[in-house]
């Protein structure tokens, strides 16, 4: 082991337990298994092992199974907000983090299951509650999806 890779923290992955903490999302909508690389208020890299189980393959497309691109955009929607959550210590009982925009997305490479999506998000821009993010979904070398979107965290409001 490098001595780069031994002085790294522990604490720059987030496991299930706090991804489950940190963003209200459940089966099956929750698209983020793990984040690694986090650096508060700066990036992280989510991951999403694709499998055959997922509830979408069954329409998207039979026969021929790849994962809707609006969820690769959600997913890496869900590692900003894991990003956004853990830098800002947000209170998830009383706080929900919700898209604002999405820009420049681009679609570039089908996901399918087996995959391993790698979705490294960095921190734009960010003001108070409102983070600007550029994100990518990674599958091996090959770029699946880009875009820049930003997150807003709100009050939940009460039942």
């Amino acid at each position: 082991m490098t001595k780069k890779a031994e002085a790294a923290p522990d604490s720059t992955v987030i496991e299930m337990g706090e991804i489950l903490r940190r963003i209200p999302h459940r089966y099956p909508f929750l698209l983020v298994d793990r984040a690694e690389d986090y650096k508060s208020h700066q990036s992280i890299t989510g991951i999403k092992c694709v499998t055959v189980n997922e509830p979408y393959f069954v329409g998207h497309f039979p026969g021929n199974p790849v994962m809707p691109g609006v969820l690769i955009i959600e997913a890496i929607a869900q590692s900003g907000a894991v990003l956004m959550s853990k830098s800002l210590n947000a209170d998830v009982s009383g706080k929900t983090i919700f898209f604002a925009s999405v820009d420049n997305c681009r679609f570039r490479h089908p996901v399918r299951p087996g995959d391993v999506l790698r979705m490294p998000v960095e921190v734009l821009r960010a003001r108070g509650d409102i983070f600007k993010f550029k994100g990518k979904a990674m599958v091996g070398e090959k770029l699946a999806a880009e875009v820049e979107f930003t997150a807003v965290v709100v009050e939940t409001p009460s039942e």
